[in-house]
Parts: structure tokens; C-alpha cells; sequence
């Protein structure tokens, strides 16, 4: 095993980091903090990181085929033009949940943006149970309601042959898998592939790598674990120095660097001054594997 590194290349402090994606035109980290409402950019040229204020809980970014990105803004998917700094609704949904926001999203090998929602939460992991629904933006706009009875809709990747959909409903403590149609992108068949221990605490963020194994980041479990699906094992675990690790995705020039974002609500003072690091963004290298790159989405 060569040896795992993990640096802190991002100490701002965020409330909830989230949503890592790597951009590869722009060589950089796209990634939001979804309380703070800032859609982010760190450079590992410059090391430094830019940000967008947005006027709502903004929860995933993804990358656009016709250029910028997409995000999910409040119950809204909407659209990003980094330099105009100009946010465009694109759909909503819940509109009859007032007190939902969007968590979690990804863009499918097909070009569709999924992503789930979820009751805003009172205190971290705290919230109004089954408010959240799992849904598919497609190209045209049109939008897909998967299934309701969401705790939190967190987690979601696709297999490496894309007839599989891996999710996470973060409070089910479960990876779950679905046969995925790629032509149609319909999903069924649900099942437990992975049922997290007691100090892994949540399952949360999730990605896959170019050996077909999922990487689950455990929020206040402060770690990342390596899974196969296949199995149902785990592989591998890295802990890091903050407890509650969000998410994770690959990237730098050859994807072989996992970046990992945290969060910092919820901790007091005295967990903070042990924490310094809380809320930062982290990059381990040395695993030995690469991810995937991601999809951008076609609409």
C-alpha cells in the first residue's frame, strides 16, 4: 500500500461543505456550502477559493455540457454562470413542502441531474422525517418524482457498467443499489448493499472508482470507507481530523486525488478549539486508486 496523505487545502470554516465535483476545463474543485449559500471554486494553482453567494440553501453543483453549471437552489435545479454571477430557475419541485430544500445531487452517465430533497433540518441530522423525494432533471426540463418517504436524500453514483444506481438515505444507516435503466433512466429494484456500523456513524456523500468500489464519507463518523458492492464489504477506511466529513469525489489531473468536504454546524466551542479544521476541505492522495470523471449535464 502506498502511503495515504490528507492535507487541509481549504480552512475556510464552512457551515456544510458539500457537493465536491472536479472541474476539469477550469483544473479546479467546484463545491458548495449549503447553509453559508455559496456556490465555491478552489484552485490548486492558486490554492485559493472563490465563492458565490446565493440567496437560498444551495446543496449540489454540477457541470453543464453547454458551458457553467447547474445547481440545486432551495427546492429549485437552476443554472450558474460563474463569471455573470447570475443564478436562472430552471424548474421547482415540493412546492407544496415549504420547509424542504434539495440535498445531495449528481449527474447520471446519461446527462440527467438527480438529486433528492429533504425537510430543512432543526438542529444537524435533526428534522421532520419522510419529507424528501428523489427526483431526475432531464434535458427538456421535465422533471421525474422517483419515490417519496425520504429522511435525508444524500449520496448517489452509478456503476461503472451504469446498470446500477447507488443511494443513500442517510438516516436508513444503509448504502442502497437499484437496477438503472441508462435509456430511460428509470430505477427499481431496491436493496441493502451496505450497512453501516455503529462508529461510522451517517452515511452521507458518495463516489465510485475506476475498480467499481463506492467511497462513503460518514458524517461525525470523520472518515471515508471504501466498499464493494458486489460484497458487501468494507474495504478500507481513512479517518480524518474533523468528525463530520460530508463527501468526497476524485480528481486533479489523473483523478487519482480524493477530496473530501466537512462541515462545522452543530459544534460548540469546545469541540471546535479540538477541531480546528471543521468545516474545511481536504485532499488524500497515495490510495491507489482514480474515480471517474463526472458527467456533465446535457440540458
Amino acid at each position: 500500500m502506498s502511503s495515504v496523505r490528507i492535507e487541509c487545502v481549504a480552512s475556510e470554516g464552512y457551515r456544510i461543505g458539500e457537493s465536491p465535483v472536479w472541474d476539469e476545463k477550469e483544473g479546479a474543485l467546484l463545491y458548495v456550502d449549503i447553509s453559508g449559500r455559496k456556490v465555491c471554486r478552489w484552485s490548486p494553482l492558486t490554492r485559493q477559493a472563490q465563492a458565490i453567494t446565493v440567496d437560498a440553501p444551495v446543496s449540489s453543483v454540477a457541470l453543464r455540457k453547454s458551458g457553467d453549471y447547474v445547481i440545486t437552489l432551495g427546492t429549485k435545479f437552476a443554472a450558474l454562470k460563474w463569471k455573470e454571477e447570475q443564478v436562472t430557475t430552471l424548474t421547482q419541485v415540493d412546492k407544496d413542502k415549504p420547509n424542504n430544500r434539495f440535498n445531495d445531487g449528481k449527474v447520471d452517465p446519461a446527462g440527467r441531474y438527480f438529486a433528492g430533497t429533504m425537510a430543512e433540518e432543526i438542529r444537524p441530522a435533526v428534522l421532520e422525517r419522510h419529507q424528501g423525494s428523489l427526483y431526475t432533471l432531464f434535458s427538456d426540463l421535465s422533471v421525474v418524482k422517483h419515490f417519496d418517504q425520504v429522511d435525508i436524500s444524500n449520496g448517489l453514483d452509478w456503476s461503472l457498467d451504469h446498470k446500477t444506481f447507488f443511494y443513500i438515505d442517510s438516516l436508513s444507516y444503509s448504502v442502497d443499489a437499484f437496477d438503472y435503466d441508462l435509456q430511460t433512466g428509470k430505477i427499481g429494484n431496491r436493496r441493502s448493499i451496505y450497512k453501516l456500523e455503529k462508529e461510522e456513524s451517517i452515511p452521507d456523500g458518495m463516489c465510485i472508482d475506476t475498480e467499481g468500489k463506492l467511497w462513503v464519507a460518514c458524517y461525525n463518523g470523520g472518515r471515508v470507507i471504501r466498499l464493494d458492492p458486489e460484497t458487501g464489504k468494507r474495504l478500507q477506511t481513512v479517518k480524518l481530523p474533523v468528525d463530520k466529513t460530508t463527501s468526497c469525489c476524485f480528481g486533479g489531473r489523473d483523478y487519482s486525488e480524493m477530496y473530501v468536504t466537512s462541515a462545522s454546524d452543530g459544534m460548540d466551542k469546545e469541540w471546535l478549539s479540538r477541531q480546528p479544521q471543521a468545516g474545511g476541505i481536504f485532499k488524500i492522495t497515495g490510495l491507489g486508486v482514480k474515480g471517474v470523471p463526472p458527467y456533465p449535464f446535457a440540458g
